[in-house]
């Protein structure tokens, strides 16, 4: 992968975030960011005072140091603002944070030596990892998770290696690697940037998007195994008004469901298959602005102070996150409508007088159970769901003697969202289940362009349930085939 001037997208900062790839950039990379790096070491020989350069941070900025502490200063802004607590954050998000400070270091805003440049590339390309705590970044530059980032590059604490956590320091002498003396502004380097937080995003985000496509797929199957009428699928119905992603979902499950052995039992159906188009056209709105936000936070400057063109060093905001946080909020609010559907769709399945199926979809009838117990499991996978909708992105008290008396929270609303897909990844797979009973009960005799791929492939490892049996493995095994599925779409 070569780094250049050239924006990063989703995909491929999260592949190279998961696997590390080598990083290969020009002379003038380079030159731009000594250019840069000269700026910082003349403001730090001056008198003019440049926030965390030659001032305290936080509640300590009336602080002046001194031309000849700056530099032993810099170990001691990374040490004592590693706070953050909990387990360890897998590999891939500390790989994630170092992949973004190099990538954002090319640009000369940091104002990052070659020396230190060089290291951060050294560490990312021998594999190794920091090893993040989970909790502590509201999102102001995610400092006291950082903390622990510039730690695990300088050789202190734990770093991952191959899976594992091992020493930092011996990790880095395995590797030839030794870290160079941090010069001044290089602890705020460390530790003042958006790292985490792309990140975490980033994870959310690809985790997302998987989730609604097999959203997408499993409401095909449902329309299928319901019978219902796909009338409300036309185009000329669903370019009446603008909304955003309706007549683009419709499209897409026109599409899906062409060939589709379509002979509808009532005028109109009830509201979770009447209004997919609407609900999943605006889940995929959302999605997708909250990639675009993503992306110019990922390609972006959240450096304070900066390095400009100009010479000069100022203070940015560009920290401050809260388009991130709001999108992902609308993104969570937005999911909770598409699993509400997918649980309503599966209890009309279920239910004989809507369905004309078996109740319960059982093919046996009087005491068997069919697939009605797994109504209790959908129930606890959508409370789950609704609970991860409570919103985050608020703000948090006042801290630092009242300096910092705003946050965005965009990492907690990034980990809200990947909390919540799981649950819906699963919810997908039982309404794929469910709607699978459903067509093998109904026997249609044509099934829909996508339909007819998906269901010999579930049917192939799940049989049609003919008499009760255990059916929380069918749900896990519908939801890999299901995801699995998607991933080639």
């Amino acid at each position: 992968m070569t780094i250049s001037t050239e924006p990063l997208d989703l995909d491929t900062f999260s592949a190279a975030a998961n696997n590390p790839v080598e990083l290969k950039f020009s002379a003038a990379d380079l030159e731009r960011i000594a250019a840069s790096h000269r700026t910082v070491m003349e403001m730090a020989a001056g008198k003019e005072p440049v926030y965390g350069l030659n001032t305290g941070l936080g509640g300590n900025l009336a602080y002046r140091i001194k031309p000849e502490d700056i530099p032993g200063f810099q170990m001691a802004i990374v040490a004592g603002r590693s706070a953050a607590c909990g387990d360890m954050l897998p590999p891939e998000v500390g790989r994630g944070i170092l992949l973004y400070r190099i990538i954002s270091a090319t640009s000369g805003l940091s104002g990052i030596s070659v020396e230190l440049f060089n290291h951060l590339r050294a560490v990312y390309e021998a594999g190794l990892a920091p090893a993040i705590p989970e909790y502590g970044s509201i999102g102001a530059s995610d400092l006291v998770q950082n903390g622990f980032f510039g730690l695990g590059v300088l050789g202190h604490g734990e770093i991952w290696r191959d899976g594992e956590l091992v020493d930092a320091k011996t990790a880095l002498e395995d590797a030839g690697l030794t870290p160079p003396e941090l010069k001044p502004k290089e602890g705020l380097i460390l530790i003042s940037h958006s790292g985490l937080t792309v990140t975490l995003a980033a994870k959310a985000l690809k985790e997302a998007t998987t989730a609604l496509k097999m959203a997408k797929v499993a409401i095909a199957l449902s329309y299928e195994g319901y019978g219902a009428n796909q009338a409300i699928l036309a185009a000329e119905i669903n370019e009446l008004r603008p909304a955003p992603g309706q007549a683009e979902a419709a499209a897409w499950f026109r599409d899906a469901l062409a060939g589709s052995d379509n002979n509808p039992r009532r005028v109109q159906e009830a509201l979770s298959f009447r209004t997919v188009c609407s609900v999943i056209g605006a889940a995929e709105h959302a999605l997708k602005e909250a990639i675009s936000v993503w992306a110019g936070e990922c390609n972006g400057c959240s450096d304070s102070p900066a390095v400009l063109d100009t010479g000069e060093m100022k203070s940015t905001i560009n920290f401050h996150s809260p388009a991130l946080a709001l999108a992902f909020e609308t993104v969570c609010l937005s999911f909770g409508s598409v699993a509400n559907g997918s649980v309503q769709r599966m209890f009309r399945m279920m239910t004989g007088s809507f369905s004309d199926l078996p109740h319960y979809l059982t093919p046996v009838g009087e005491g068997s159970a069919g697939l009605v117990p797994t109504q209790k499991t959908a129930s606890i996978l959508l409370s789950e769901i609704r609970h991860a909708m409570h919103p985050v992105a608020i703000d948090t008290p006042p801290i630092a003697d009242g300096v910092e008396d705003m946050a965005s929270m965009p990492p907690a609303a990034a980990k809200k969202l990947q909390t919540m897909t799981k649950p819906l990844h699963l919810l997908t797979g039982l309404e794929a289940l469910s709607a699978c009973q459903a067509i093998s009960l109904r026997k249609p005799e044509s099934l829909g362009k996508i339909v007819s791929e998906i269901y010999p492939a579930i049917r192939v490892q799940i049989p049609e349930l003919t008499t009760d049996r255990q059916i929380g493995t069918d749900i896990n095994k519908a939801t890999e085939i299901l995801k699995g599925f998607v991933d080639q779409l």
